[in-house]
């Protein structure tokens, strides 16, 4: 079983076939796609799912904590299951490809405490972006 299946499933998410089918295509590393782009994945799994059943399922899995929404610029939303794994992401400014990364160290401790201004930060999202090999 997929480790989203798990997630989702240890919080007793009524899993229908529409909805396994959602979370079988996002699960995976390096694995960030439209809603589209899982919907004509799905299609291939479960020829009846529809458009809306992707989007409202999409929708259910982000309001969970149990999927990421990336958003790049000038792009659609892409849609990440490694959300409980702490990560940042490499953006191909060429095709949009993104990949997960690793960075040692924790991007919080990088914030001198004069530029917080008076801010309790929780969250930090970096973004690197450059040319993947195929567009360089």
């Amino acid at each position: 079983m997929s480790d989203l299946l798990e997630r989702l499933r240890g919080r007793g998410w009524r899993m229908t076939s529409q909805r396994r089918v959602v979370a079988e295509v996002l699960d995976g590393d390096h694995v960030h796609l439209t809603a589209d782009e899982v919907h004509a994945l799905a299609v291939r799994r479960l020829p009846e799912i529809s458009r809306a059943t992707v989007y409202n399922t999409l929708g259910e899995m982000v309001s969970l904590g149990e999927v990421a929404e990336v958003s790049t610029v000038g792009r659609a939303k892409r849609y990440d299951a490694n959300a409980h794994r702490a990560h940042q992401h490499l953006v191909c400014s060429g095709c949009g490809t993104i990949r997960d990364v690793h960075p040692h160290g924790d991007p919080l401790d990088d914030l001198p405490v004069e530029e917080q201004f008076g801010f309790t930060v929780s969250d930090v999202e970096v973004t690197y972006r450059g040319l993947c090999p195929s567009c360089a």
